[in-house]
């Protein structure tokens, strides 16, 4: 697999997400897949032993998008609109069926009555080959701000 595949790849999980599709974003994920985003002060601590902003496993994962998609969660009724550019996509390990793939993002956030905001970091990924694509086993958001209060909740997938 080469970069321009991977870069494909993150180029429709964006769009997926932009879109809220969060249905079709699920289907990237792997069975026992991780949504993670560490704590500013230990961006590659363990989830098992660190408390992370977010940690979720699949079944926590899949609550979140229901819970997206209801009417009943406030902070994202109506949805965010989102934005995201993805840069510097680079494979740091390439197994027989794991890839470990780290990109910078920025996330555009815009909500009703001017609310929003810019999250900035950069994503390491665990990616399974499957086939001719892959699908996400671990997709960690390390965001770069230094305190995150003025940003607001992050109540979506970043």
């Amino acid at each position: 697999m080469n970069r321009e595949a991977v870069e494909d790849f993150f180029y429709h999980e964006a769009a997926l997400l932009d879109a809220w599709d969060l249905d079709g974003w699920m289907d990237l994920l792997c069975d026992d897949a991780r949504y993670l985003v560490p704590p500013n002060d230990v961006p590659d601590g363990n989830p098992d032993t660190t408390l992370f902003i977010i940690a979720d496993d699949m079944d926590r994962i899949r609550g979140r998008v229901k819970r997206l998609k209801s009417r009943d969660a406030h902070a994202e009724f109506p949805p965010s609109r989102t934005r995201r550019l993805i840069t510097n996509v680079r494979i740091l390990e390439q197994g027989d069926a794991e890839l470990t793939v780290t990109a910078n993002f920025s996330v555009h956030r815009f909500r009703r009555g001017g609310k929003g905001g810019e999250y900035v970091g950069h994503y390491v990924y665990k990616l399974r080959i499957e086939g001719d694509g892959f699908r996400i086993a671990e997709r960690r958001a390390v965001l770069d701000a230094e305190e995150l209060g003025g940003l607001g909740a992050v109540s979506f997938i970043l």
